[in-house]
């Protein structure tokens, strides 16, 4: 369960080298936003060369270019089939229609890596789900808060709370992972890292994007259970254990199937704490 997503720009290999050993649970190198339009060849060809061995480390994805724009067969083409590609993030997603042309392009190149499609428009919100579910490629979705920001003209915290609800909601009933959240812009607000991260764990989320290594430890904390947490979990779930079904615990608390669920996901994550510490 990947808690901490770390971007580097795909056309700055000692960024990316860096990031890789940053502690991050998940590199992602950008072949778009981050790149500009003149490097956009090299960073292709440099992340590819990164990609042509399967190495030990953090998981790397590569965000691609625009799905409507004139780089995406070549991005596509360059990644297909590469050892290290851990899986690709498809910018800008408005439809299901999206997600099958890139799947229709990766297997034309031969594989079809995990796919995490970004939702970065109302279109995209619109059709969260049916993009959530296009694809057995489909891993995971996310929220683009900056570009949706732009396409809605939103302002504020409080006007993202529904779109990230939605989110939310997509991948769950989808079958599919809690979606990590956005980046934080501010890398030198790190208290109000903290503070987005705890409200997006309160709605759902589990992890999150950074732009900056200074901010994996914050997300970290913010993420991972505390040792109150852990200990009603492990009391959740050894009642459970105990005496299958619906019941209530000594302190009152009601424990159903999904209670003792989020308990175990809960001790995963511990357990994912103490095997990297």
């Amino acid at each position: 369960m990947p808690v901490t997503w770390l971007y580097a720009p795909g056309d700055r290999p000692e960024v990316v080298a860096k990031a890789l050993g940053s502690g991050a649970d998940v590199v992602l190198v950008d072949l778009e936003d981050a790149v500009a339009p003149g490097r956009k060849g090299y960073a292709r060809a440099a992340t590819a060369e990164l990609l042509a061995e399967r190495a030990v480390g953090p998981a790397v994805h590569v965000r691609v270019n625009a799905l409507d724009g004139p780089l995406l067969a070549a991005d596509l083409a360059a990644l297909a089939g590469l050892p290290g590609l851990g899986g690709v993030r498809l910018p800008k997603v408005g439809s299901a229609a999206d997600v099958a042309r890139v799947v229709r392009l990766l297997r034309e190149a031969g594989d079809a890596p995990a796919l995490y499609p970004l939702l970065e428009s109302a279109l995209g919100l619109e059709n969260a789900f049916a993009i959530a579910t296009a694809d057995p490629a489909v891993r995971g979705v996310a929220l683009g808060e900056a570009d949706l920001r732009a396409d809605l003209g939103l302002a504020g915290e409080d006007a993202l709370e529904w779109p990230r609800v939605r989110t939310v909601v997509a991948a769950r009933a989808a079958g599919l992972p809690p979606p990590a959240q956005s980046v934080y812009p501010d890398v030198r607000d790190l208290p109000g890292l903290a503070a987005s991260c705890r409200a997006g764990r309160a709605l759902g989320f589990l992890g999150r994007a950074a732009i900056h290594p200074r901010q994996l430890p914050v997300i970290e904390r913010a993420y991972l259970p505390s040792a109150q947490e852990v200990a009603a979990a492990r009391e959740t779930v050894a009642a459970a254990d105990a005496s299958p079904g619906a019941l209530a615990l000594p302190d009152g608390r009601f424990v159903d199937p999904a209670v003792v669920a989020g308990a175990r996901r809960i001790l995963a994550l511990s357990a994912r704490a103490e095997s990297r510490s």
